[in-house]
């Protein structure tokens, strides 16, 4: 018998004996994205952060269990950009959304952007929403529009209300007459106003109300692949919490604040598992700029880096970051990494498969930082844009070179306390160089030590000027695009 005659005689016995049996590779099953969003967050306000006087065991719980990122970073260190730059992959002042949209507002997100919704849509994920949208109240620029099936939530801020920011009535006498043109507060359902949050009793249910929607829209779409944007009012002032957790912490109303809002993730993750969802579903946590200083004991806290929200310093725009994906990113990792909001849209596109948006991007795929591939390096470069267009530092490595410009201050002035804000303070500063691996709190300029890095890091900011523009330097740049506007 020859050699291909006795091959062919095993494989026929091979297939008698039910070799066609063996399981055929199963195939892949789209996973679904649970992706939470703070407000006001620090850097500092989370249990496995550093945070002191109250607990967050659901939220370690993901760490635990999953990757606790150290240097990533929110796109800029405001609301309205921030979101946008999280849901389009894009450096916000790409897309023409700066600084924080009013209720009076006439611009919003632009319908020739694609966000994280309508690109999973495309795989056919169902995708739903609960919290604070802030890009646009106008029925056109309202989530349902963006690729969200469904939606309740506010359509800004929770303070941009007729209300003080401690929840009392604008009276004669007070430092913000403004206020008093504002809105009701609209809770709004799909595109329809279904309730006015007047008052601290509504707000104290805020977290209540997007928990709720969260699990139940869980339960409805267990047999689908699905993507959750929970993008919590809380922790900006003023800060509600039900009467179950008033008083629960040692850290007065922030910290009991922080306890329902780790509830809320408890809730969704026991939602997850009771559904047998657990083992497919990446959850992601993190924040969309850091606290809001100058309200004192109902702000966080950046765990010592400098300044807060509403600057390009640390405080302003570094911010916990928590993933979780059974089997896939491997439990109790740290990830040291530069990787920032821009970036979680492109790594969902790896993941599903979902086409990347037509238009330029800024984000990357950190997928392989999430699979745990130490030697992966996706992010090289960080631009800390603010203001309208203000390129006021550049991130390469661990070297951050930061631009001369005037900024608001939380350093040199008391802040306020009871839900009131203190006073800023304005400072400014020269050209600077930080070594963040040594210095993350930007306490010494090292420029004159380095010179060589500081020219290199120069050469980095010439590329974003060059590309996106720079009013600190009067460049126009090439490649911006326009908001939505309303007719």
């Amino acid at each position: 018998m020859t050699k291909t005659a006795r091959w062919m005689s095993v494989l026929l016995i091979l297939i008698s004996f039910g070799c066609q049996n063996i399981p055929a590779k199963k195939k892949s099953k789209l996973p679904n994205i649970v992706l939470i969003f703070m407000d006001d967050m620090g850097y500092g306000d989370v249990g496995s952060y550093g945070a002191i006087n109250y607990q967050t065991p659901n939220i370690d719980q993901l760490a635990a269990e999953g990757m606790r990122f150290t240097n990533f970073y929110a796109a800029q260190a405001v609301c309205s950009a921030s979101r946008a730059g999280l849901l389009t992959g894009c450096y916000p002042n790409r897309i023409g959304i700066v600084g924080a949209l009013m209720p009076f507002s006439k611009i919003g997100l632009s319908d020739k952007e694609t966000t994280i919704a309508q690109m999973l849509k495309k795989k056919g994920y169902v995708t739903g929403m609960t919290g604070k949208w802030h890009l646009g109240w106008q029925k056109k620029f309202l989530p349902l529009q963006h690729g969200f099936d469904e939606f309740l939530g506010l359509p800004y801020s929770n303070d941009m209300w007729p209300y003080e920011y401690d929840g009392r009535p604008i009276g004669k006498n007070s430092k913000r007459p403004w206020k008093k043109k504002y809105p009701q507060l609209p809770l709004i359902k799909g595109n329809k106003k279904i309730k006015e949050i007047r008052g601290m009793k509504y707000m104290d249910s805020l977290t209540y109300y997007y928990t709720r929607f969260a699990v139940d829209f869980i339960n409805r779409h267990k047999d689908k692949p699905f993507f959750l944007y929970i993008a919590h009012s809380m922790v900006h002032v003023p800060l509600g919490v039900t009467d179950r957790f008033r008083g629960k912490s040692k850290q007065g109303i922030f910290g009991d604040v922080m306890m329902e809002v780790d509830w809320s993730v408890g809730e969704v993750l026991k939602t997850l598992k009771k559904n047998g969802l657990e083992d497919n579903t990446l959850v992601i946590f993190t924040s969309d700029n850091g606290p809001w200083l100058n309200f004192g004991d109902h702000a966080g806290s950046t765990g010592g880096l400098r300044e807060g929200k509403g600057t390009s310093w640390e405080g302003g725009q570094r911010e916990p970051m928590i993933a979780r994906w059974p089997g896939k990113i491997p439990p109790g990792t740290i990830c040291n990494k530069l990787s920032s909001t821009i970036d979680i849209l492109p790594t969902l596109a790896e993941i599903t498969g979902a086409p990347l948006p037509k238009l330029k991007i800024d984000g990357v795929s950190i997928l392989p930082l999430l699979l745990g591939d130490k030697k992966a390096n996706p992010r090289k470069v960080f631009y800390y844009y603010y203001r309208r267009n203000s390129l006021e530092a550049v991130r390469k490595g661990h070297w951050k070179l930061v631009f001369p410009h005037t900024y608001r201050s939380y350093e040199g002035v008391l802040p306020g306390t009871g839900g009131m804000p203190g006073k800023y303070n304005w400072d400014s500063t020269g050209l600077a160089l930080y070594d963040l691996r040594r210095d993350p709190g930007e306490r010494y300029d090292v420029k004159a030590l380095y010179p060589q890095v500081v020219a290199e890091l120069q050469k980095v900011a010439d590329k974003a000027r060059e590309d996106l523009g720079d009013d600190l330097t009067g460049k126009k740049g090439k490649n911006r695009r326009p908001p939505g506007r309303v007719e």
